[in-house]
């Protein structure tokens, strides 16, 4: 698995759900808070976000928006409505709008992503409030074709859409990320994620901490992997990253744990060797420090209340506005 994969799987919970409206007219919904990364896309005409902060921005079609902490917003034929004046959530679905073709019109396919924020892997952490990506002619194709694709499928009802519209949006979380890193990079950002995976350095070290989190790291084995001295690895990984590098790797060990220990009813002991811990003990002192419960307790209430650590994402509020 590259790092960018491992970190998608490490969030993800369970499939996106998603609505495709039409708005005819003078209309406006609010969305959020959620527990999940809410996203839109629009698939023909134009309509306007209205952000937690900051100026309305116009979408057009093509356009795709990716919401990664739930935050609330809006989306309205106008930019002139207030956020807060928006209808609420209604049980009969999202505003339509008023039928007013002069006041123009707007398809999109609206929903949110289940991520686990309980304990976010730093990278959704790094991801601002709104990503906006605009439909420009060459720039991240991948993201364009996977927007096409969607407008066709759910256009035109064709045998084995089931199955085809989950992979195209998971396809579309994957190119949303890339598309953001692809921008940060070039911005020449020096901090984060996407500076991270564009260093060498860091990302080989990145590398093989996820592909073998069992094994004994040192910050010495680590920078002679990079080709760089203890130190000069050590002050480049944390400058980049933002902590040091046996910190983010005993982070990702627990993870690692925390999600075997959801699916898998392995022995405890077990878990642990995976995960780097020669001793069931250290693991459970580990692994309290960073989730509050020991590892037994973990297990059997994430069995008991699955939900509560998938963090599902309610189909009203996603969908209809809220």
């Amino acid at each position: 698995m590259d790092v960018l994969s491992d970190v998608i799987a490490s969030m993800r919970t369970g499939r996106a759900k998603f609505a495709r409206t039409r708005h005819l007219g003078r209309w406006g919904n609010r969305f959020g808070p959620y527990p999940g990364a809410g996203f839109h896309v629009v698939l023909a005409g134009s309509c306007w976000l209205l952000p937690p902060g900051g100026e309305p921005i116009r979408l057009t079609a093509g356009d795709v928006v990716f919401l990664p902490h739930g935050a609330v917003h809006g989306l309205s034929d106008t930019p002139t409505r207030a956020l807060d004046r928006l209808p609420p959530q209604s049980p009969d679905g999202p505003d339509l709008g008023d039928g007013d073709p002069d006041a123009g019109d707007a398809l999109l396919l609206c929903g949110a992503y289940r991520l686990d924020h309980g304990n976010a892997h730093p990278f959704l952490r790094h991801l601002p409030e709104v990503i906006h990506l605009p439909a420009q002619l060459g720039r991240h194709p991948a993201l364009r074709a996977a927007v096409d694709l969607l407008g066709a499928d759910l256009t035109t009802a064709r045998p084995g859409a089931d199955a085809a519209l989950p992979a195209l949006l998971d396809l579309l979380l994957i190119y949303v990320l890339r598309a953001w890193l692809d921008e940060q990079t070039g911005t020449g950002a020096t901090g984060g994620w996407s500076a991270a995976l564009a260093d060498q350095a860091v990302a080989t070290a990145l590398h093989h901490m996820h592909q073998d989190p069992a094994r004994p790291w040192t910050v010495q084995q680590l920078g002679e992997l990079t080709g760089l001295s203890r130190t000069a690895f050590a002050r480049r990984f944390t400058a980049t990253m933002g902590q040091a590098p046996l910190a983010y790797l005993t982070w990702w060990r627990l993870n690692t744990a925390a999600r075997q220990l959801g699916r898998d009813d392995v022995a405890l002991a077990t878990v642990a060797r995976r995960v780097g811990y020669s001793s069931e003990f250290a693991f459970a002192a580990a692994f309290k420090r960073q989730y509050g419960v020991s590892p037994g307790r973990f297990r059997r209430e994430h069995r008991a209340h699955p939900t509560q650590h998938d963090h599902d994402v309610d189909d009203a509020s996603v969908l209809h506005g809220a």
